[in-house]
This record gives C-alpha cells, structure tokens and sequence, in this order.
C-alpha cells in the first residue's frame, strides 16, 4: 500500500496530508516540472502546493484530480499494476468537493494536451496513461497515447467549474452504484454512459501553479518588479528616494517609459543650468 505523503515545507501543526507531486512525479512531467522550478527559484513567494478548481478547457493542465460526483467525495485513482478504483477523498473541508486535496500519490494524475488534437491523455504516478476500452472499462497500463487514451473535457453547461469527460467513442465516464454488498462501499466507475447525467459531471481540481490566468497574473507581478540598481542604471546617475518611488509606481501603472524619460531630461537640465 502506497502511504500519504506530504508537501515539503508544510507546517508541522497542519493537520491535511499532501502528497508531494513534484518529488513523486519528477521528470515525468516533462518541461512544465522544469518551467515551475525556475519560477520557483526566481520567486520564493510562489504558492507550490495549493489546489484549485479548474474552471474552463485551458486549465487542464499539469497534476490534478478528478473528483467524482459521489457522496462523500471520491476521485478516480489507480495502483501500480494500473487498476482503476474509486479513492476516498480525506482532504475535504466541510464535505464540499471543490476544495479536495490529493493525500496519496494514486489519486494524482498529470493531463496534457495530445499533440494536434483537442483530447487530453492523463498520466498516473506510475508513467503509464489512463484508458478506456470498448466495453467501458477503465484501466492504466499504457505506457503510449492512443485513441483509447485520449479523452475530451467537456465544462458542463448549467454546472460552472465541472467537465464531462468523453471518449472517442462518444461515451462518458460515470459513477455507477457499487454492486458490493459491503456497507459504505464506494461507486464503481466506467466510460460507457451514453448522456450527460449527473453521474458523469465531474470536477477537476489542480494546482494553482499551473493555472494559466494565476501563472499570467505572477508573472505580470514579477515584471514589475525593479531594483534600485536597474532603475539608476537606466537614468545614469544616483536616485534619491522620491524618484525610485515614483519609478516603481509609474512600472506598475503602466507608464515607467514616459516616467523615465522625464526623469532624464530633468537630469540633463539640471547638469547644464
């Protein structure tokens, strides 16, 4: 059995288990590991570990996990021998689905886009790709992409921040009741459901790294930020407070080049007056 691990850096006093996706995910995610950890290092402050929900097409991107439509909330999981099972979700605030965390590797799966197309693969821990076969069953034992690893996110129409999942079959992935006869045993889950129901309505959580419209507003943050070293060797002398200030506020507002410019025009005025 695989344990929960957690996230470097979490506060001993935290009680929600994380499960570390970069240390356990490495290389296998490719040059968006590597883009993360740059930005990682040039800005400290980035939040590495948080989850949010992915809210349109384009934010299905990197490590996630799909949440299942179920009472209390699962998410699709698979072993290394690459079964496919319904996984308890333990990191849940309130019972409400749109704040799951992953707490064992086996419920992360990392989604890219295939190549030309517009379906999406997604990689289990273990390397090998998520797939759906004819019958509907599900299973994770591919190492390679083909049309039964590839899948469509659909966003659900009245339902905003949930997807249905379609096959190339024009099937769904569903939840179907445990035929089980143990007590609170968990749903069974298939691709072979042919209508949109809410059974085949699932949220897709991800880590808000990878989020384009978080990564866009970070590295919007990140290019406005100046030295005051930069900032003096752009006019071409020392600075005095006032001056750094009203450059810095003048990059952020958008108009650093006509700040500048004025800056240097006073400094030439003042060396020939």
């Amino acid at each position: 059995m695989v344990k929960a691990l957690t996230f470097k850096g979490d506060k001993k006093t935290k009680k929600r288990k994380r499960v570390d996706v970069a240390e356990k995910f490495g290389e296998d995610e490719g040059s968006t590991s590597k883009e993360v950890a740059k930005t990682e290092k040039e800005d400290p402050s980035v939040d590495d570990d948080s989850w949010v929900t992915a809210e349109a097409v384009g934010d299905v991107v990197g490590p996630i996990v799909i949440v299942m439509p179920s009472e209390p909330p699962t998410c699709i999981a698979c072993d290394t021998n690459g079964k496919v099972f319904p996984s308890l979700l333990e990191n849940v605030v309130d019972g409400n689905p749109a704040t799951a965390e992953p707490h064992d590797v086996r419920q992360v799966w990392v989604a890219n886009k295939v190549a030309g197309t517009e379906t999406f693969s997604f990689k289990g821990h273990h390397g090998r790709y998520l797939s759906c076969d004819k019958f509907g069953q599900l299973s994770a034992n591919t190492e390679a992409v083909s049309p039964l690893e590839s899948f469509l996110t659909i966003p659900t129409a009245d339902a905003p921040g949930t997807f249905q999942i379609q096959t190339l079959r024009d099937t769904f992935l569903t939840i179907k009741p445990s035929t089980s006869s143990k007590a609170n045993a968990l749903p069974e889950i298939r691709g072979d459901a042919e209508s949109i129901t809410f059974n085949t309505t699932f949220r897709i959580r991800m880590q808000a790294r990878f989020k384009p419209k978080l990564k866009a507003s970070k590295e919007e943050k990140a290019s406005q930020k100046i030295s005051r070293k930069e900032l003096e060797e752009a006019v071409g002398r020392r600075l005095d407070d006032g001056e750094v200030r009203r450059l810095k506020k003048a990059r952020r507002e958008g108009d650093y080049h006509e700040a500048l410019l004025l800056i240097k025009v006073k400094n030439k005025h003042d060396k020939y007056s």
